[in-house]
């Protein structure tokens, strides 16, 4: 493979600037202050004035630096020619999409075109607004994303019992007394579905004031290490545990929802699906003594103000969503919902779809409004589980999926049985996708469109100001012009792709600027005539012609952004409230705006048909069923061990493993295993190669013993497996490690969600003779 190389970056000048920005690259949204000399940064440093992270950083900040001027990072449009790639022009890189994709769609149809996003769209603002443009104008029903190897199952949970996907009650740390974690590691995630920086620092003053903490994880992880009880669990277990929990508040009468009891239904329901589930009965399943459960959840109940919190672990099993609504259905019977100190509501400035409508009710969410083609599976939230992509590629007949575009995704090693993923990217017809890097997923593609550097666009976390523990609002301006002066914007980008999949672009013969303008217009008048339509709305009956020549002279994202500040809950709604909030506010507010602690939102942030808190919503008791079924499990078999994922503070997504700041020192990708595990397998010493085997596949890698982790357990970090070739990260390439997600089985999954199980696979493992991995 030939790669011609991106010319070298513009000298630095003798002038230094000062820019306040917020950190893109995790859930932290911590406050940076970034020092630079022309195009070079020299310092990025965490802000001590930010109204959030008030000068809290972690190591990934600093990788912006090496992010920005890695020669790696793709610059310009790139086709790929056999096995060589070559750089071309914006007009040249969309004939060619045109040309590959169109073909396809007027012989096959749409949905032989599907969509992946990647978990860096939760932080982009343009593919947040503008991506839904994509996939309307796309119109295919094979839209996939990192969501259903994530999140999914608390989106569905909350989906059910709140309304919306994203009304997730998120723990208010600074005022609680006893916290009940599960399956998070918050001081290595920064927070995760809860956005809270410096975690550290919040835990230990928690502890401080006389609370308490207790972790349940098969690792005592470095949250565990700082908490003031740990509890090994089995892993998948979880909902078993949690149903023990709610059983134990009922049967010893507990029971205290307080003001809740008024806005929700289902109670007495809940009680009955939790009779089975005695601590006595789920003891030999999850690993935890009944004392300890019934211990648990008197101290939940006692506590002045308490709150469970449950991540990542609890969501990539089997009964992923089950084990999320029992989270907050104890919260709920605790009186600890919508409670200060307890799992509160964020209220965010902009796109918070629980803050728009009618207060109070709504229309809920539907599931299963298609299905996947080969098996069958339900949409949920408007897309299919990606663990059923690689057989929709693969499985010829009519609906087959023969293109695929991806933005900022790398699902050829974030996906289950990524092998095949990966034979079948192979596979396509054409394929598309907008990335910063060459890597495991885009080396298939047959033109690559880059994004730019986060340091050349401005900033807004839509969604994270969404999940935050405390109501802020931070905009931030690009720190550096454009590398390219006539580069395109991803917002501007995702706009030329809808013309194109939408058919319109050989037809109306406009220039690019001029498509993307018509398109960005028609964007913003529907979101405006959607809102003015609205009866709950503080625009409601509002004329639209006025409200977008009040938006001008704004383009692209920045446009919507302060569409949605003025007509959201603070904003000013185009003069009716003059004190509220606009973008204008924002930018003159360089360390952010501080809008209070989270406050009681029940019963307006009520999304669903009945105005109630859904508590034994259809779904769930039909799940309880299955759940139910499996306390009939017997142990696995000695041969075998159950593997789980982890997380490094230095890792969140697989590119960032091209930065050598974040991958230097010791190697990270090894397999935690316990002592006694270790011996009984014949293994002496770290480093030592195991072979780990599941129905799927098979990976070696280095041992790293340790007590910290469950006996009959093993952890692989994901994200790596870096050793495919054409894919062209140079840093990367020399970390390699090894895809745990090779081992993970696409059959297995969530029900409820389509959520992939990445935790609690059986493996099995054996001794290698040959020299050490390196």
């Amino acid at each position: 493979m030939t790669l011609i190389a991106t010319p070298p970056l513009t000298e630095s000048s003798a002038a230094t600037a000062t820019t306040f920005a917020t950190c893109p690259l995790c859930e932290a949204t911590c406050g940076l202050e970034i020092t630079t000399q022309g195009r070079e940064v020299i310092s990025i440093r965490g802000n001590p004035e930010d109204v959030f992270s008030r000068g809290y950083l972690c190591p990934k900040a600093y990788s912006l630096k090496e992010l920005h001027a890695d020669p790696d990072r793709i610059r310009q449009p790139m086709v790929r020619d056999g096995e060589n790639w070559r750089i071309v022009s914006w007009q040249e890189a969309f004939e060619t999409i045109e040309r590959g994709l169109l073909p396809i769609i007027e012989k096959y149809g749409r949905n032989a075109v599907a969509t992946y996003l990647g978990n860096p769209n939760s932080h982009n603002l343009p593919g947040l607004v503008y991506g839904p443009e994509l996939l309307r104008a796309l119109g295919s029903q094979n839209n996939y994303s990192a969501s259903t190897v994530d999140q999914m199952p608390k989106q569905v949970a909350v989906a059910l019992l709140f309304g919306t996907g994203l009304s997730v009650p998120i723990p208010d740390i600074n005022r609680t007394d006893y916290m009940l974690i599960l399956g998070a590691n918050p001081l290595v995630s920064n927070g995760s579905l809860m956005t809270a920086p410096n975690m550290r620092g919040r835990l230990r003053d928690l502890r401080a004031r006389g609370g308490k903490i207790v972790v349940i994880d098969p690792v005592r992880t470095r949250t565990a290490q700082e908490a003031d009880a740990h509890h090994f669990i089995k892993p998948g277990s979880d909902a078993f545990l949690l149903f023990a929990l709610v059983q134990t508040l009922f049967a010893e009468n507990l029971i205290k929802p307080g003001r809740l009891v008024a806005h929700a239904q289902g109670i007495e329901k809940v009680e009955v699906l939790a009779r089975d589930f005695t601590p006595e009965t789920v003891a030999p399943l999850c690993g935890i003594a009944p004392a300890v459960i019934r211990q648990v959840a008197r101290e939940l109940a006692a506590a002045p103000h308490a709150v469970v919190y449950a991540r990542i672990g609890t969501c990539t099993q089997e009964f992923g969503t089950l084990a999320s609504w029992l989270v907050d259905v104890l919260n709920f019977l605790t009186g600890n919902l919508d409670a200060p100190g307890g799992a509160m509501f964020p209220k965010a400035a902009a796109g918070q779809r629980n803050t728009v409508g009618t207060p109070g009710q709504g229309k809920g969410v539907k599931f299963g409004r298609w299905r996947s083609r080969v098996r069958g599976l339900p949409e949920v939230l408007g897309e299919l589980p990606v663990n059923c992509l690689a057989e929709e590629i693969e499985t010829p007949g009519e609906g087959q999926v023969r293109a695929l575009l991806t933005i900022a995704g790398n699902p050829a090693l974030s996906t289950p049985n990524s092998q095949r993923l990966q034979k079948g990217l192979a596979g396509l017809d054409f394929m598309v996708s907008l990335d910063i890097y060459l890597n495991e997923t885009t080396r298939h593609a047959n033109v690559v469109l880059p994004a730019r550097s986060p340091l050349e666009h401005s900033h807004y976390d839509m969604v994270f100001y969404q999940l935050a523990m405390r109501n802020v609002a931070h905009y931030s301006p690009p720190v550096f012009e454009p590398e390219q002066p006539d580069g395109l914007e991803e917002w501007e980008i995702i706009l030329k792709l809808a013309d194109i999949v939408g058919g319109k672009s050989q037809k109306n013969g406009a220039t690019l600027a001029e498509t993307v303008a018509a398109l960005d217009d028609a964007v913003v008048a529907q979101w405006v005539e959607r809102e003015v339509s609205s009866p709950g709305s503080s625009l409601a009956r509002r004329d639209v012609t006025t409200l977008m020549q009040a938006l001008e002279p704004l383009r692209g994202p920045e446009r919507l952004l302060e569409f949605m500040l003025r007509s959201g809950p603070y904003g000013d709604g185009f003069g009716s409230k003059p004190d509220g909030l606009t973008l204008a506010k924002l930018q003159a507010s360089p360390h952010g705006v501080d809008l209070g602690p989270l406050q009681p939102r029940i019963p307006e942030v009520l999304r669903t048909p009945s105005g109630k808190i859904e508590l034994a919503h259809p779904l769930f008791v039909t799940d309880v069923e299955r759940l139910r079924m499996a306390l009939q499990r017997q142990s696995i078999g000695d041969s075998e061990m159950l593997l789980i994922g982890r997380r490094d503070l230095r890792s969140n997504n697989s590119w960032m493993h091209n930065l050598n700041v974040l991958v230097k020192g010791k190697d990270r990708c090894t397999l935690l295993m316990h002592p006694t595990d270790a011996a009984r397998l014949g293994f002496k010493a770290d480093e030592e190669i195991a072979t780990v085997s599941s129905r799927v596949g098979t990976v070696s890698v280095p041992l790293e013993i340790t007590a910290d982790i469950m006996p009959g357990v093993v952890s692989l970090p994901h994200g790596w497996g870096h050793d495919q070739s054409h894919a062209h990260m140079e840093v990367a390439a020399s970390h390699p490690g090894v895809n745990s997600n090779i081992l993970a089985d696409e059959t297995a999954f969530d029900p409820l969600s389509g959520n992939a199980v990445l935790n609690g696979i059986p493996v099995s493992i054996k001794k290698e003779s040959y020299p050490i991995w390196a």
